[in-house]
């Protein structure tokens, strides 16, 4: 694979190097065990970028080849506004390159050692968005098993970003018994079942450290803090610990239900957000990483309402097309076939829920009112969890289903100067539901934008 400018002897692209005629690096981000992270710019959209860079020496040496493996397979699976995005995966013949949204706010960790504890309201923002990226992974069978703040990021708008995959685990990759058993996570935020190396279900073992990470929000320090991992164990079995006495009464009753040593209890995400903590309207936003940020409230979710419709190539118009599915050539170690194929590394599940797909002629800033105004309609039914002019995301309030809550992606891709191409999506929940919103929802609020290429042809021919 060639890689542009900048490439040294042993194939690894240098600061300043183009890679692959795609990725102009920058400047060094970060370093880790395994290589770097620069900042980058995507020459073909101009956006910035993350880009991973990995020894594969390194990484084949410290046999963590099937970790990155699985780091990356988990990544194609979850796309959602509170986990980093992975754009692009590339490799020279030294050198694995991961192409990742860059996220500029820093660390949750570095926010907190910086001003210590949050304020409520903020904290449950943060924690509203965990749950939220948690419960699409669970949704799944995604389990990440290192939830700390370190492993949390901040944008530029205040949002929060799940990163770091590399202990993550799939549900196919539980024993006969049905549980995990591989004992890993950060002390401090493990739940005390793994400790026990009996096995584990891995979504009750990260509602425990999402509870540890509520707690370190509102507390500013954690709540077993003993540097002997066995007395901490001891004190997570008997769940020795002291809520703050600044906390509201709410959060006392919510935590040591998050808190609960015996995994059968603990609160489960469906009983949580039904917590009267959870669901209090919140009237603060956390501090942003800077002030052009704080000067622009963004609704929950991002979205960039100035970038550009992506461009629709040959990938995606085959990937688009239904007799040409390439999505079983983007999956990795049995992944599921279910995600649709995107050069550019979006990724939803169809799930057999069918589809919406429609071209028009309307502008991507009428569409995307269109989309928000269904929402606004719906009496509550869905809200708005990003849009921009690329798209808008859906996602049904309440618990949800058995299959949980409903999510709807709407990508819009642009084909010609004044032609956009409009694909909906089910990213979750039940088909049903999905099919139910389509035709009750958006099928009417859409009919009268959708252009038909043949005249004479009613616009709702259009709709497939």
């Amino acid at each position: 694979m060639g890689s542009g400018g900048g490439e040294g002897a042993d194939g690894e692209v240098k600061p300043g190097g183009v890679l692959q005629g795609r990725y102009e690096l920058g400047r060094v981000l970060g370093r880790g065990n395994f290589g770097r992270v620069h900042a980058a710019r995507d020459l073909r959209t101009g956006r910035s970028v993350a880009v991973k860079v990995l020894s594969k020496d390194k990484v084949v040496r410290a046999g963590m080849m099937e970790q990155i493996k699985r780091e990356i397979a988990v990544m194609k699976r979850v796309s959602h506004p509170n986990i980093v995005e992975l754009h692009e995966v590339m490799a020279t013949r030294s050198t694995i390159y991961l192409a990742l949204e860059l996220v500029r706010g820093g660390e949750l960790f570095a926010r907190i050692v910086r001003t210590g504890r949050v304020k409520e309201d903020a904290a449950r923002r943060y924690f509203r968005q965990l749950i939220s990226a948690v419960d699409f992974c669970h949704a799944r069978g995604v389990f990440h098993r290192d939830l700390k703040p370190e492993n949390l990021l901040i944008d530029e708008e205040g949002n929060l970003k799940v990163v770091d995959f590399g202990l993550s685990a799939l549900a196919d990759h539980a024993r006969g018994d049905g549980l995990l058993h591989t004992l890993c996570g950060t002390p401090g935020y493990v739940a005390p079942e793994v400790f026990r190396n009996k096995g584990y279900d891995g979504a009750k073992a990260d509602i425990w450290s999402c509870g540890v990470i509520l707690y370190v929000l509102l507390a500013g320090s954690l709540p077993f803090p003993e540097d002997n991992i066995a007395a901490m164990f001891k004190k997570m079995s008997r769940g020795d610990y002291r809520c703050p006495p600044w906390l509201s009464t709410e959060a006392r009753r919510l935590i040591p239900k998050l808190l609960d040593p015996n995994p059968d209890s603990r609160i489960t995400i469906a009983e949580l957000v039904e917590m009267p903590w959870f669901k209090k309207a919140s009237v603060a936003r956390p501090v942003v990483a800077n002030a052009a940020a704080a000067e622009t409230p963004a609704k929950d979710g991002g979205g960039d309402k100035d970038e550009p419709p992506e461009t629709l190539n040959a990938f995606h118009l085959i990937s688009l097309s239904a007799g040409f599915d390439l999505s079983p050539l983007f999956d990795v170690e049995g992944g599921s076939s279910s995600s649709s194929a995107r050069g550019g590394g979006g990724h939803h599940h169809r799930d057999g829920g069918g589809g919406m797909r429609f071209a028009t002629r309307e502008p991507a800033s009428g569409v995307v009112s269109r989309l928000e105004e269904v929402a606004a309609r719906g009496g509550g039914r869905v809200r708005v969890t990003k849009s921009g002019a690329r798209g808008v995301r859906f996602e049904g309030e309440g618990r949800g289903g058995p299959k949980g809550r409903l999510a709807v992606a709407a990508d819009i891709f642009s084909v010609a100067p004044s032609v956009l191409v409009v694909d909906v999506k089910k990213d979750g929940g039940d088909t049903l539901e999905y099919r139910s919103f389509c035709s009750d929802q958006l099928r009417p609020a859409l009919k009268d934008i959708v252009w038909a290429a043949d005249p004479a042809a009613p616009a709702a021919t259009a709709v497939v």
